[in-house]
């Protein structure tokens, strides 16, 4: 899964919010998008009193990173868990015929 569309547009703190709410409705479940909202939120009430704008613009860029990393990462989940489930189904049928 690649970047949000507009990544590379954000450089304000608050536009990074913004896009980092929507990476959050990307996630595949309301639980997961908690999270992450929660944790975003948590982050910017940490960093809330930076005012040194090269450090803004370096937390910037590592927080799109890190949302880039987390969505491959749920995304790349997401598909394993699929196959998994997909397998033991398979499995499962194929045992059922066998005892058949």
């Amino acid at each position: 899964m690649a970047p949000l569309p507009g990544a590379e547009l954000v450089q304000t703190p608050l536009q990074l919010y913004r896009y980092l709410l929507r990476c959050c409705r990307q996630l595949p479940t309301k639980g997961i998008q908690e999270h992450y909202k929660h944790a975003v939120r948590q982050s910017f009430q940490v960093h809330s009193d930076e005012d040194n704008s090269e450090r803004i613009q370096q937390i910037i860029k590592r927080a799109i990173e890190d949302a880039d990393w987390i969505m491959n990462k749920v995304s790349a989940c997401l598909a394993l868990a699929l196959e998994w489930e997909c397998c033991n189904r398979l499995s499962h049928q194929g045992a059922l015929a066998h005892h058949s």
